[in-house]
């Protein structure tokens, strides 16, 4: 008799918790929803980690306009520049393997001479590339190592600012994707086969730089928003075939079609589990990535003013009172956010294929508010 007193007294309590987090849930929820109505938003996909563990997934919206798909957790987004995390990570694992060092010149690395014209006597090295503290910069485009190459573009030098290299810090998307081609030509295999063996595979995530090799029926299509026809505009773009490109691949030069800058699709929920690894010291489930000090040399600010470190920076502009690491993005109209706390063990992701593209303290500005509703309503109950 005594027992079963006991279990309905834990079943009561059990019960009494479900509808606790049922109520934080509906609230996180009807939140959103008002942002949703707000603000002009064609889809969210969220996820939120507590004490190293996912407690909360949803999406909201339309993964498809014209259809009226609703979207779904398990869809997938081409997530952007929080894709040069991967990038440098893979990077850090190749380090770690003494295949490489952070203070390398890179010009041997890439295969071709790299260096700022009016400092031609100072190297260019990794670190500054992934710090985006190279000096270089996207005007002659990024699409191709060509821009860059002095035997492929006579205005090559224009890829350069006028400041020595480490001297200052410019975001620079053509860094990261001379940073895949290293990976390429030290490794010896594809980009985006080296990012699924080496990190989406280990840690069971589905998601990769490979358009062709994804499920496109699990694409949530990309919608930029016009402000002056207040209209979602479809970005096809997004999740264009590399097909044709990849009949005449060079390795270790044809890298951007994968776009290691920003070419990474997966869903919310795995985002999640992919930034728990950098917020547990480059482990998840028990299963290590990269080692803890590769993690603190990721997430060491490299450029104080910008607080950015490798692929990775630091804002207190987020949530309020609490300083956060990760990465955003944004193309053809889609927004992205992961961000954690590594000491507190709670992060955030969201993403949305299309919003409002209006910012608030440095962040899209439904994504920030997404963000504070999440924080609010489930990590602080």
């Amino acid at each position: 008799m005594q027992k079963v007193r006991y279990l309905l007294i834990s079943l009561g309590l059990l019960l009494s918790h479900f509808n606790l987090l049922s109520a934080q849930y509906s609230k996180a929820d009807s939140s959103i929803l008002a942002i949703m109505k707000e603000m002009p938003v064609m889809g969210l996909s969220v996820a939120v980690v507590k004490k190293n563990q996912i407690v909360f997934t949803n999406a909201y919206g339309y993964k498809n306009e014209q259809t009226k798909e609703p979207l779904a957790t398990n869809h997938l987004f081409r997530i952007a520049s929080i894709s040069k995390s991967f990038t440098a990570t893979a990077i850090m694992q190749l380090i770690e393997k003494r295949k490489l060092s952070l203070d390398d010149d890179i010009s041997p690395l890439v295969g071709f001479i790299v260096r700022n014209p009016s400092f031609p006597e100072q190297p260019i090295t990794l670190r500054m590339v992934l710090s985006h503290r190279s000096s270089i910069n996207d005007s002659q485009g990024y699409f191709s190592l060509d821009a860059i190459n002095p035997a492929k573009n006579a205005n090559w030098k224009k890829c350069y600012n006028a400041y020595a290299p480490d001297s200052g810090y410019q975001y620079c998307n053509l860094n990261y994707n001379m940073a895949g081609a290293i990976l390429e030509r030290i490794s010896g295999i594809r980009f985006d086969q080296y990012i699924q063996q080496n990190i989406l595979k280990p840690l069971n995530l589905l998601g990769g730089y490979n358009v062709d090799e994804l499920d496109n029926q699990l694409f949530a299509q990309i919608y930029e928003y016009n402000r002056d026809s207040a209209k979602f505009i479809f970005s096809p773009g997004a999740y264009a075939s590399r097909k044709k490109e990849l009949e005449t691949y060079t390795l270790g030069y044809s890298t951007p079609i994968f776009s290691p800058t920003g070419g990474m699709k997966i869903s919310a929920p795995d985002l999640a589990k992919y930034m728990m690894v950098h917020a547990n010291n480059g482990k998840y489930n028990g299963k290590r990535v990269i080692a803890k000090k590769s993690v603190r040399k990721m997430q060491t600010m490299y450029s104080e003013n910008e607080q950015y470190g490798l692929a990775l920076s630091k804002s207190a502009n987020l949530i309020e009172g609490k300083t956060l690491i990760g990465h955003t993005g944004s193309a053809y109209g889609l927004y992205s956010i992961m961000f954690f706390e590594p000491k507190e063990k709670f992060g955030i992701v969201v993403i949305s294929n299309g919003c409002d593209p209006s910012y608030e303290k440095g962040f899209n500005k439904v994504l920030r508010r997404v963000t504070n509703v999440l924080y609010e309503n489930i990590v602080l109950q």
